[in-house]
């Protein structure tokens, strides 16, 4: 517990500094919720159940949706934009494996009420001065635009109507997955041209930063699709360099589809090899989910989701590679002390505790009555770093003996909790 308050202490510090303020929603939400997001195959992956009012509830799978739905019954005339941050539990009906658990933590943001590459990045910089904090090394960030994958596929002949999915939306979801082979299928199936199909393969083999615009602007005006989405994109990535230290990796990959249909704009996603199958960590973009509470004047908006628990097991994984003596900076505790009255009644002690304890300085008061050999072994066992020792010829003397358990180190000082502090 050390490491994860450290952690969510350093993302919200991060998000502090960037202006973002903590919300927090219920763990169980209306089922209704997230099929209007996600569509009723959703609930197959949910902890959905009736309660005594026979209501359709679910345990939250996820924090965007009902964060969109505290917007629209209690924040609808609060100054936009808003800037929220928040964190919590989620729950999944998946398979449980190392990186994907049934319940696990989210830190997340939103910027709601406003929209374009400035905004965006805003939430992606933030993304990157979180990961960079938190010490992460050897991550990837791949930036990519829906609006360019769609305005493509449409100029190609697809329709964005169709049941159960519609095949824009197919097509999105293989591009994602790179599956080409169903791409090409899709395509035949769709009468769109076999020579599409390798100009798809040119723009997803992009490697590179914003340098690779260049290229992507030939292929797409070869497409003849409108260049607007990736000067965006390219404003984005301006901005982000600017307000961000760069990461060890930062990618254009114009085939980042998230996989999701509310996605409009920039999307975005931060992988991690060292976790292999489940490296993406954190994953966002803007999007369009507002309409849904009758606020369609708010979208869209700009958000990420952190998987906190995979983040924590990459730093875990790479500090024993890079022999790092914290995973998490800040988790070590904070010195603390040990009061132990010795052969004197205890209650001879408990102002220098509450003392102690007003200037600022962990104390533990000693409860066992064992001897001092004892108390000093369990005292080290436990992680106290000081033990100040009160004994009948010190409450004489009107002073006290502390010992530092890490440096051996022993001082007499007057028996009062400021010159006490003051060796502590």
């Amino acid at each position: 517990m050390n490491r994860r308050l450290a952690f969510e202490k350093l993302l919200e510090t991060k998000a502090l500094s960037h202006g973002f303020k903590r919300v927090q929603t219920p763990i169980f939400e209306t089922l209704d919720l997230f099929t209007a997001k996600s569509g009723p195959g959703v609930v197959k992956q949910l902890y959905a159940f009736q309660d005594k009012s026979d209501r359709a509830l679910t345990l939250r799978p996820e924090l965007t949706a009902p964060v969109m739905r505290m917007i629209s019954e209690e924040m609808r005339s609060s100054p936009k934009p808003l800037r929220l941050s928040y964190y919590g539990q989620c729950f999944r009906y998946e398979e449980s494996k190392k990186g994907r658990y049934r319940e696990f933590f989210q830190y997340g943001v939103e910027l709601i009420g406003a929209s374009g590459p400035l905004a965006e990045a805003e939430v992606v910089s933030l993304a990157i001065n979180m990961l960079e904090a938190s010490g992460l090394a050897d991550y990837e960030v791949r930036i990519g635009h829906v609006g360019v994958l769609r305005d493509i596929l449409s100029g190609l002949g697809l329709s964005s109507e169709g049941e159960p999915e519609s095949p824009i939306a197919s097509a999105m979801r293989f591009l994602d997955k790179g599956d080409w082979d169903g791409l090409s299928d899709l395509f035949a199936a769709n009468g769109v041209a076999a020579g599409a199909l390798e100009n798809m393969k040119s723009l997803a083999q992009l490697d590179g930063g914003i340098e690779t615009l260049d290229s992507a602007r030939e292929i797409l005006t070869a497409l003849g699709v409108s260049l607007d989405s990736l000067d965006e994109l390219s404003e984005l990535l301006s901005a982000v360099s600017s307000l961000a230290p760069s990461p060890p990796s930062l990618k254009v990959n114009l085939c980042v589809a998230r996989g999701l249909d509310y996605y409009t704009g920039m999307v975005f996603e931060v992988n991690v090899a060292e976790l292999g199958g489940e490296g993406q960590v954190l994953g966002g973009g803007s999007y369009k989910l507002l309409h849904l509470f009758g606020m369609e004047d708010l979208d869209p908006s700009c958000g990420f989701g952190l998987g906190f628990d995979r983040v924590l097991l990459a730093l875990e994984a790479q500090a024993d590679r890079l022999g790092r003596s914290e995973v998490v900076p800040g988790e070590t505790p904070v010195p603390s002390t040990l009061m132990l009255p010795f052969k004197v009644d205890a209650h001879s002690v408990l102002e220098l505790v509450r003392g102690l304890r007003e200037l600022g300085h962990n104390v533990e008061l000693d409860l066992r009555g064992k001897n001092i050999g004892k108390s000093l072994d369990w005292a080290s066992k436990n992680g106290i770093t000081n033990v100040v020792i009160v004994g009948p010829q010190d409450l004489e003397n009107n002073q006290c003996s502390v010992k530092n358990l890490v440096s051996g180190e022993q001082n007499v000082v007057d028996l009062d909790s400021t010159s006490i502090s003051s060796v502590l």
